[in-house]
């Protein structure tokens, strides 16, 4: 349903535009990763990437610990919308796609006590490997 301020300014042939992320004219600034970071784990609070669980993961990945970036959901949002690399939703269900492999698994702490959890982690790595070695290489 268009307005009457919508048709006055169609009649008029004024163009109206639609921001894509708001919030960045309300002080949030863009994030930018640089160009050697491959996974992004995503968490409410930004997980320590020191953590053994994590350091197994990035090592099953071919990965470096200096490939990894931890992020707040918030974060996430404010990337731009070409970030190629994996993500890893601790907790959380997937609040936008990038390019490459995303999966998901329960927090750290619960995960790191979760059996279930991390063989379906272990074996969604294990099934995507290609994908994650042919993305990093």
């Amino acid at each position: 349903m268009t307005t009457r301020r919508d048709w006055l300014l169609q009649q008029l042939g004024i163009t109206q535009w639609t921001l894509r992320r708001p919030a960045v004219l309300q002080g949030e600034v863009a994030i930018t990763l640089p160009g050697h970071i491959r996974l992004l784990l995503v968490a409410e609070a930004a997980p320590p990437l020191d953590h053994p669980l994590v350091a197994d993961v990035a090592r099953s990945m071919a990965l470096t610990p200096a490939q990894l970036y931890g992020v707040t959901p918030l974060q996430v949002m404010m990337m731009p919308d070409d970030v190629r690399c994996h993500c890893w939703w601790l907790g959380l269900e997937a609040l936008r796609e990038f390019e490459g492999m995303s999966f998901h698994t329960p927090p750290l702490a619960a995960l790191s006590g979760d059996a279930g959890a991390k063989r379906e982690l272990w074996r969604r790595i294990s099934d995507d490997e290609y994908h994650i070695t042919a993305a990093t290489g």
